[in-house]
C-alpha cells in the first residue's frame, strides 16, 4: 500500500528535471518512513519495475484528438488504459495522487482522483512555459485539462513564484493559492571525475533547446573580451547541437566552444567545480535547478535575471545577475568572472552557503505539510472502492 502516488510525465531510463527531481523526492520519502509508488507514462522506454524497491507503474495515457482516425484510436485504446489506471490504483492504494509536470499524466490523473475520490496534488516545474515544444500554446485540449486538475485539486504546488504566477494568470489557479515547494540537490553525490576539459572554462549545463538559451551565450561568449585560452563547455543534449556548432563558427569561437553531449550525473560535480563559473543563460527558466549545482560545486553562478533565477540569486552577493538578451551585459559577466578573481571567489563561497537551504530534505518537508493538510480528512470511499482511510501521510518516525 502506498500513502503518495508520485504521477510524473517521465522516469527512468530517461533524464532530466522532472525525472531527478520525482527520484530524490520518493527516496526521501521513503526514508522518512512514508509508503510510495511511482506512476509513469508510458513511452515505449525499459523502465524498470521498481527503484530500490519503490515500485514504479507504467501506465497509458491516451488523449482524444479531432481527426476521425485519433477519435477511434482514442475510443480503442482509453477503456484498455482505464483498466491499467485501476490495477494500479488496487496495487498501491494511495492516500495522495500527486502529479507532477502535468501533461498527459494530469488529465488522466484528475479524473482517477474524481472518480476514486482521491485528494489531488498538483506541482507545476514550468511545464506550462518552459516546454521546447509548447504544448500548453499549442493545445487547448491540454489548456483544458490543466484548467480543470487545478479546479479539482486539493493543493497546488510551483517550484517559483514565477510558475505560480504564470498558472494564475494563464490558467485559471486562485491568486496566492499555490504553495511555493523549490528544488533541491543532493550535496552528497557521488562523482567520478569529469571529461577530457580544457584548463580553463565556463560550463552551461542543459538540453539543447532554445528556451536554455544557449545559443545568446554563445554570442556574448564571443563578444566578451577574454584569454585566448578561456573555454566554453556546454553539457547536454538536443536538436539545437549543430545549430551552436554553427553560431560559434560564425562567431569565430568554434575552437573555444566545446559541446560534449550530456553530461552523466557522476561527472557533472566535477565538471562544474573545475570551471571558472556556471552560465544559466535562460530565456526563461521556472526555477533553476542548475544554479543549484553551481552553489554546490563552489562556483561563483551567472544567472539569467527573467523568471525563476531571480528569485533565487541575490545579484553581486550569492552570483551575479544578466539579461541573456543584453549580448554585452552578459558578455560583461563573463569578463567580470575571469578578471576580479577575488570578487568571483567571496561569490562562489555565499552560494556554497546558499545551496544548504536547498537539500531534499527541505523539499520533502514541504511536500509532507501539503499531504498532511490535504489528507487531514479520510479520503472517502470512491466509485473505484480504492479509498483506505488514512489520515496522515507522515511515517512513524515523524
Amino acid at each position: 500500500m502506498a500513502e503518495i502516488a508520485l504521477v510524473t510525465s517521465s522516469f527512468l531510463p530517461r533524464v532530466g528535471g522532472v525525472e531527478e527531481h520525482v527520484r530524490h523526492v520518493a527516496e526521501q520519502l521513503r526514508a522518512r518512513g512514508v509508503d510510495v509508488a511511482i506512476w509513469t507514462v508510458d513511452r515505449g522506454d525499459d523502465v524498470p519495475a521498481d527503484l530500490d524497491g519503490i515500485p514504479i507503474r507504467v501506465l497509458p495515457t491516451p488523449m482524444p484528438a479531432r481527426s476521425l482516425r485519433a477519435a477511434l484510436s482514442f475510443a480503442w485504446r482509453a477503456p484498455r488504459a482505464a483498466l491499467r489506471w485501476r490495477r494500479a490504483l488496487r496495487a498501491d492504494r494511495p492516500a495522495v495522487i500527486h502529479v507532477h509536470c502535468f501533461g498527459p499524466n494530469g488529465a488522466w490523473a484528475t479524473e482517477v482522483a474524481r472518480f476514486s475520490r482521491l485528494p489531488l496534488v498538483i506541482t507545476s516545474h514550468g511545464e506550462t512555459f518552459g516546454d521546447a515544444d509548447d504544448v500548453f500554446g499549442g493545445s487547448a485540449l491540454m489548456r483544458w485539462a490543466l484548467r480543470r486538475g487545478i479546479r479539482r485539486a486539493a493543493a497546488v504546488t510551483a517550484v517559483s513564484a514565477f510558475t505560480a504566477r504564470d498558472l494564475e494568470e494563464r490558467f485559471g489557479l486562485e491568486p496566492g493559492r499555490a504553495a511555493i515547494v523549490m528544488n533541491g540537490v543532493d550535496l552528497d553525490e557521488e562523482s567520478a571525475g569529469a571529461p577530457p576539459l580544457p584548463a580553463r572554462y565556463f560550463v552551461a549545463l542543459g538540453r539543447l533547446v532554445g528556451t536554455k538559451g544557449f545559443d545568446l551565450l554563445v554570442r556574448a561568449f564571443a563578444a566578451a573580451d577574454l584569454p585566448e585560452d578561456v573555454h566554453l563547455v556546454i553539457g547536454g543534449d538536443g536538436p539545437e547541437r549543430d545549430a551552436l556548432l554553427s553560431l560559434a563558427a560564425k562567431r569565430g569561437v568554434a575552437d573555444r566552444v566545446h559541446l560534449p553531449g550530456r553530461l552523466g550525473r557522476e561527472s557533472v560535480g566535477p565538471t562544474v567545480a573545475g570551471s571558472l563559473a556556471l552560465v544559466v543563460p535562460s530565456r526563461t527558466e521556472a526555477f533553476g535547478i542548475v544554479v543549484l549545482e553551481g552553489w554546490r560545486g563552489g562556483v561563483p553562478v551567472i544567472a539569467t535575471s527573467h523568471a525563476g533565477p531571480a528569485e533565487l540569486v541575490h545579484d553581486g552577493v550569492d552570483g551575479w545577475l544578466a539579461d541573456p538578451f543584453d549580448e554585452r551585459a552578459l558578455a560583461a559577466a563573463l569578463e567580470r568572472a575571469v578578471r576580479e578573481r577575488d570578487e568571483a571567489e567571496r561569490i562562489a563561497a555565499a552560494g556554497r552557503a546558499r545551496v544548504e537551504e536547498f537539500t531534499w530534505d527541505h523539499v520533502v518537508d514541504g511536500y509532507l505539510a501539503v499531504y498532511d493538510e490535504v489528507a487531514a480528512t479520510p479520503p472517502a470511499v470512491g466509485c473505484l472502492g480504492i479509498g483506505d482511510g488514512q489520515t496522515s501521510v507522515r511515517g512513524s518516525d515523524q
